[in-house]
């Protein structure tokens, strides 16, 4: 694999970070992760602006302009000859002094690389199973609107879940609501209704929550932000998950107990899957509202 760092293109045997780098210190940093189809990445001006406030919020300067960060995002699937696949955009403070203050931290490292992509347009999608983690996420807590590195509270209920023998982690917040997955967010039906979590549950407001948000509109379907318990998903119509790696994922069950599916999945998934075609093979890099 090739991997673009800090303005280079070398072999990933070659790509080093420094073992002084905050990101890999602190998890002082920020990550996006698009999904590449056709040679495109698909909606990257909403990934890149999430960046860009995150990078703002922690005082971190992108170290390249956006038009050159896709010249570059480009280039790197040109070199690895993988036209479908999943571009991760790593941005860390960089090489600073020993200690929490980012003093003297003035030369940002960012990474890129690309990686094989599920299969999510697959004629037979994946089912998950959730398991509750017995970690919580703190409500209203304005970090987790960024994509930090630091990811301990993720990781750790990823392997709770893998442990239960499920596939993903359902989050709760310090509030007992229901907020998101380990890896991305939270949809459930109730009637003709499609429902998520607020942003203010504590949830990563994520890319393609946004796009479902937008395919409902275009389809008609009424949508509603709401801050179930657990018991409450049990007796929706079906529960989804909207990832950018995967788009929307099915939940079969949850915490062993069998969940209902609703064909409104099914046609969510087809209307993002459309769409990430039409814009893909058209050359688009933007679009959506955030």
């Amino acid at each position: 694999m090739i991997v673009f760092l800090n303005g280079q293109f070398v072999p990933e045997a070659e790509a080093m970070v420094s073992v002084l780098d905050r990101g890999f210190l602190y998890g002082d940093g920020l990550f996006e992760t698009l999904l590449v189809r056709h040679g495109q990445p698909f909606r990257w001006l909403p990934h890149l602006e999430r960046m860009r406030r995150g990078a703002d919020f922690l005082g971190i300067r992108l170290p390249f302009s956006p038009d050159a960060l896709l010249g570059f995002a480009r280039e790197l699937v040109r070199r690895n000859e993988r036209r479908d696949g999943l571009l991760r955009v790593t941005l860390s403070r960089g090489v600073g002094a020993r200690g929490y203050s980012p003093s003297g931290a003035e030369q940002p490292t960012l990474v890129m690389t690309l990686h094989p992509m599920p299969a999510w347009d697959s004629p037979e999608p994946p089912q998950w199973k959730l398991a509750t983690a017995s970690l919580r996420l703190p409500a209203h807590e304005l970090l987790v609107q960024f994509k930090t590195c630091n990811k301990l509270a993720q990781v750790l209920a990823r392997a709770e879940a893998e442990a239960r023998g499920a596939d993903e982690a359902l989050l709760l917040n310090t509030e007992e609501n229901v907020v998101e997955a380990a890896s991305g967010n939270l949809f459930w039906i109730e009637g003709d209704t499609v429902c998520t979590p607020p942003v203010g549950s504590g949830i990563l407001p994520g890319v393609t929550r946004g796009l479902v948000l937008e395919l409902c509109r275009a389809l008609g379907v009424a949508t509603r932000e709401a801050s179930p318990g657990p018991a409450e998903l049990l007796r929706a119509a079906s529960v989804f998950l909207s990832l950018s790696g995967w788009g929307l994922v099915a939940a079969s069950e949850l915490d062993g107990q069998v969940l209902a599916q609703s064909p409104l999945v099914r046609q969510l998934q087809h209307a993002y899957a459309r769409l990430v075609e039409e814009e893909t093979r058209a050359g688009a890099v933007g679009c959506g509202e955030r």
